[in-house]
C-alpha cells in the first residue's frame, strides 16, 4: 500500500522539547518529524533518555511542569495539540487518544475494584459524546442546506425542503433507535445477570434473592417490537414471573433445578434478542414520517430491504444526487481559493526570506485568514495543516517577541556563568557551562519558513487529488457522518450498560472468569493481567490511536509474547493506530509497519519495518541489532560501549560519534543530514555521503540479518 494513499491520523512536525533542571536546560527532543497512519504501527525505538516517551508524552498532553515546547507541531483532527487547552485534551484523552504504561500498577488504582475502573471513564465520557454527537448533526446538516443553496439559488427552496425532511425523519430514527437501545440494552443487562445466576447456582454459592428480582426485572424490559416478541415474549413473561416462586421452594434445599430450568428458558431466548440483525432505523424513520402504505411483515432482513429500497426510491437517491452537484461545485469553488493560497504563501516565503519577521509580521493576519477562508466546513476529515496554520504562526510570532524581551538578560547570565568557569580552569578546576536559555530568533524565522513551505506543498499536493476525487464517495461520507452523529445522540451509556460492555471487554482482552474477576481489586492479579485490565481501560472509549509506552518491559518474558499477541489482533480488529515505545528491536520486530529509530533527542533512521531489520543503515541501528536478544544464537551479545551524551551540553557533530566505531572526522563537527536509502527509508549518517569509505555493518549484524531472512523465508513456505 502506497504511504501517500493512507489516511494520517497523526503529523509531528518538527518537534522541540527541553526541561528545565538546576543544571541547566536538558534538550529532549530536537527536531523531530513523521506521520502515523490509520490502521498501521509506528514503533519508536531507543535507548533510555532517546526522547522517545517524551514524544508520546506530548502527544498525549502529560509533559511534566518543567517541560518546555520550544516548537514544532502536533497535528491530529484539525488541532495542534501542543496549542490545545486542559478541557479540549480532557476531551480527546481517552476518547481519541489512549495510552498504556510501562508498569500497569501505576495505572490502577490499588483500593478500587477493576470493574469501577472500567466503567468510569465510559460514564464519564458517555454524556459528553451525547452533546458532542447532537451539536456535529445540527452544524454539518446546516453547512449542507447552506452550500447546497449556494450552489444552485434557483433550487434553494428545494435544498431548505430536503433538509427539513431530513431533520424531521431522523428525529424519528433517533425515537424509535432510543426505544430499541433502552429494549436492547436491558436485554444484555438481563443477560449476564442470568448467566451470572447460573454460574453462582452450579458453584453452590447463590445467596442473593435480590439479585434474581434484579434479572427478572430487566428481562420485563426487553419487550420491543424488534428486541423480543411473538411468542419468545409470552415465553419470557411466564418463565421470569415464575422465577420468585421457584426459588422460595428451593432455597432451603440448595436445589435450584426448577429456577435454573427457567433461567436457560430466559438464556436462550435473550441470547436470541441480542444476536438478532438491527432494524435500519434511518430508513424506517423514514416510511414512519413520509411513507404511504402498510408497514412491511417479515423479517428484520427483509423489512430493512424493503425500507432501504423505500427511502431511495422516494428520497434518497434524489438528495443524494444534489448534495454531489453541491459538492462538485463546493469543492471548485475552495479549489480556486487555494489555488490562490498556494501563490500567496509563495510570494509570503520570499517576503521572509528577504526581510526579517518584524517586516514580515503585518502581512501575517490577511494571508491567516486567507488559509482559514480556503478549509471547506463540508471536509467530514479536518485539515490539520490549514486548520492549525493561524495558531502556528502566532505562536512563532509570541516566541520571536519573548526572546526580544528576554534574551539580553539571558545572555548576559551565560556570559557571567562562562567567565567564572574560565577562572575555575585557570585553577585546576573542570566546570561545564549550560547552554543559555535563549531563544534562537533565527531559527524561529527559519520555522516560520517551513511552516509556509509545508503548507504550500501539503495544498499543491491536495490540489492535485482532488482533482481526481470521487464526488460521490464524499457524498456517502457526508451523509453516514450525519447518521452516526444521530445514532450517536440516543447511545446513552448507563451503569448496567457499561458494566456490560465492561465484562465484554474483559473477555475480548483474554481475562478468564470476567463476572467474577470484575469485583476484584488489582492486588489479586498478575502483572499480565493487570496489564490486559489496562489495556481494556485503554479500549474502553474505542479511541483512534493507541500509545504504548514500554507495554512489556515490567513483565516475564513468557508473558511479554502473550500482550504483544494481543496489541496486534486488537490492532487489527479494531483498525487502531499503534504507537508503540521500546528500547528492544526485538519486541517490534513482527508487529510494528514502520520504524523510527531515536537518538539523543533524533530520529536518526526511519523506514518500514522490513528496510530497517533487513537493511539498517546507522551505526546505532547496528548496535541495537547486535545487542538484541536471539534464541538461535550462541555468541555473547554486544553491549554497545560508553554512554548517551549529557543533553544539558548537545554535541556539535552527531551525537552518536563517541561511542560509533565508524565515525570520521566530520562526525564530532557536524550534525549529519538524512540520506535516502528508498524513497520510504533513510538515516542521519555521514557513511551514507557519496564520498563517505564504504563500510559494511558488524558481521554479528549481517549474520543475524540473514538468519531472520532465513526464518521468514521458511515461515512463508510452511
Amino acid at each position: 500500500m502506497m504511504e501517500n494513499r493512507l489516511e494520517k491520523k497523526l503529523q509531528v512536525r518538527n518537534l522541540r522539547i527541553s526541561f528545565r533542571t538546576n543544571g541547566g536546560k536538558v534538550q529532549a527532543v530536537r527536531n523531530i518529524s513523521f506521520d502515523l497512519h490509520k490502521g498501521e504501527t509506528l514503533a519508536i525505538v531507543g535507548e533510555s533518555g532517546s526522547g522517545k516517551s517524551v514524544t508520546s508524552k506530548a502527544v498525549l498532553g502529560i509533559l511534566a511542569g518543567n517541560a518546555i515546547v520550544e516548537g514544532g507541531e502536533i497535528l491530529y483532527d484539525g488541532q495542534d495539540l501542543l496549542k490545545i487547552s486542559e478541557d479540549d485534551f480532557y476531551r480527546l484523552r481517552g476518547d481519541k487518544i489512549a495510552m498504556i504504561f510501562q508498569d500497569p500498577l501505576s495505572s490502577l488504582n490499588p483500593i478500587m475494584k477493576i470493574g469501577k475502573q472500567l466503567t468510569e471513564a465510559m460514564l464519564l465520557k458517555g454524556k459528553a459524546r451525547q452533546r458532542s454527537c447532537k451539536e456535529n448533526f445540527k452544524t454539518k446538516l446546516d453547512q449542507l442546506e447552506k452550500t447546497m443553496a449556494e450552489a444552485n439559488s434557483a433550487n434553494a427552496a428545494k435544498s431548505k425542503e430536503q433538509c427539513d425532511t431530513f431533520r424531521k425523519f431522523e428525529a424519528k430514527h433517533t425515537e424509535l433507535e432510543q426505544a430499541y437501545n433502552n429494549a436492547y440494552e436491558a436485554a444484555e443487562e438481563a443477560l449476564e445477570e442470568v448467566k451470572n445466576l447460573l454460574f453462582l447456582m452450579e458453584k453452590d454459592a447463590f445467596k442473593d434473592v435480590s439479585a434474581l428480582r434484579q434479572a427478572k426485572d430487566f428481562a420485563l424490559n426487553t419487550f420491543n417490537p424488534y428486541v423480543v416478541t411473538g411468542d419468545d415474549e409470552a415465553a419470557l413473561k411466564a418463565d421470569a414471573n415464575a422465577l420468585m416462586n421457584d426459588i422460595k421452594a428451593e432455597m432451603k434445599s440448595h436445589n435450584y433445578s426448577a429456577t435454573m430450568s427457567r433461567l436457560q428458558n430466559i438464556q436462550v431466548i435473550l441470547e436470541k434478542a441480542v444476536s438478532k440483525t438491527k432494524p435500519d432505523f434511518f430508513a424506517m424513520g423514514y416510511f414512519m414520517v413520509c411513507g404511504d402504505g402498510n408497514v412491511p411483515s417479515g423479517t428484520v432482513e427483509q423489512n430493512n430491504q424493503f425500507y432501504f429500497d423505500y427511502i431511495a426510491k422516494n428520497y434518497m437517491d434524489e438528495f443524494e444526487e444534489d448534495i454531489t452537484k453541491a459538492i462538485v461545485w463546493s469543492d471548485e469553488r475552495y479549489l480556486e481559493k487555494r489555488k490562490a493560497v498556494v501563490t500567496a504563501l509563495e510570494n509570503a516565503y520570499a517576503d521572509l526570506d528577504q526581510g526579517t519577521v518584524e517586516s514580515f509580521r503585518p502581512s501575517v493576519g490577511a494571508l491567516c485568514k486567507q488559509v482559514n477562508d480556503s478549509v471547506d466546513p463540508l471536509d467530514i476529515v479536518k485539515d490539520s495543516a490549514a486548520c492549525t496554520f493561524e495558531g502556528t504562526m502566532k505562536s512563532f510570532l509570541a516566541r520571536y517577541d519573548e526572546g526580544l524581551r528576554t534574551n539580553k538578560s539571558k545572555q548576559a547570565k551565560y556570559d557571567r556563568e562562562v567567565r567564572q568557569a574560565e577562572k575555575r580552569a585557570a585553577k585546576g578546576k573542570d566546570y561545564k557551562v549550560a547552554m543559555p536559555t535563549t531563544i534562537d530568533l533565527e531559527l524561529v524565522k527559519e520555522n516560520m519558513l517551513a511552516a509556509i513551505q509545508h503548507l504550500k506543498d501539503h495544498y499543491i499536493e491536495r490540489n492535485q487529488k482532488d482533482a481526481q476525487e470521487n464526488k460521490r464517495a464524499k457524498t456517502d461520507m457526508i451523509t453516514d457522518y450525519l447518521k452516526d452523529n444521530a445514532s450517536g445522540m440516543v447511545l446513552k451509556i448507563t451503569k448496567q450498560a457499561a458494566r456490560n460492555k465492561a465484562l465484554k471487554l474483559m473477555e475480548e482482552v483474554g481475562i478468564p472468569e470476567p463476572r467474577k474477576r470484575y469485583n476484584q481489586y488489582p492486588f489479586e492479579f498478575s502483572g499480565g493481567m493487570r496489564q490486559r485490565i489496562v489495556i481494556a481501560i485503554a479500549l474502553a472509549a474505542n479511541p483512534d490511536i493507541l500509545i504504548c509506552d514500554e507495554p512489556t518491559t515490567a513483565l516475564d518474558v513468557t508473558i511479554q509474547a502473550q500482550i504483544l499477541e494481543l496489541i496486534q489482533n486488537l490492532k487489527k480488529k479494531r483498525n487502531l493506530s499503534v504507537i508503540f515505545i521500546t528500547h528492544d528491536l526485538g519486541v517490534v520486530a513482527n508487529m510494528a509497519d514502520r520504524i523510527a529509530v531515536m537518538y539523543a533527542g533524533k530520529i536518526v533512521e526511519y523506514g518500514t519495518s522490513e528496510e530497517v531489520f533487513y537493511d539498517p543503515a546507522h551505526p546505532y541501528t547496528w548496535a541495537l541489532l547486535s545487542s538484541m536478544p536471539d534464541l538461535d544464537s550462541k555468541d555473547k551479545l554486544e553491549a554497545i560501549p560508553g554512554t548517551p551524551p549529557d543533553m544539558r551540553y548537545p554535541p556539535k557533530g552527531d551525537a552518536f560519534a563517541e561511542r560509533n566505531r565508524y565515525a570520521m572526522k566530520i562526525d564530532f563537527e557536524r550534525q549529519p543530514p538524512e540520506f535516502r536509502v528508498s524513497p520510504t527509508h533513510w538515516a542521519a549518517t555521514w557513511l551514507l555521503h557519496p564520498e563517505a569509505p564504504k563500510v559494511n555493518p558488524p558481521s554479528a549484524v549481517t549474520e543475524r540479518i540473514a538468519k531472520m531472512k532465513a526464518r521468514m523465508e521458511a515461515e512463508n513456505h510452511v
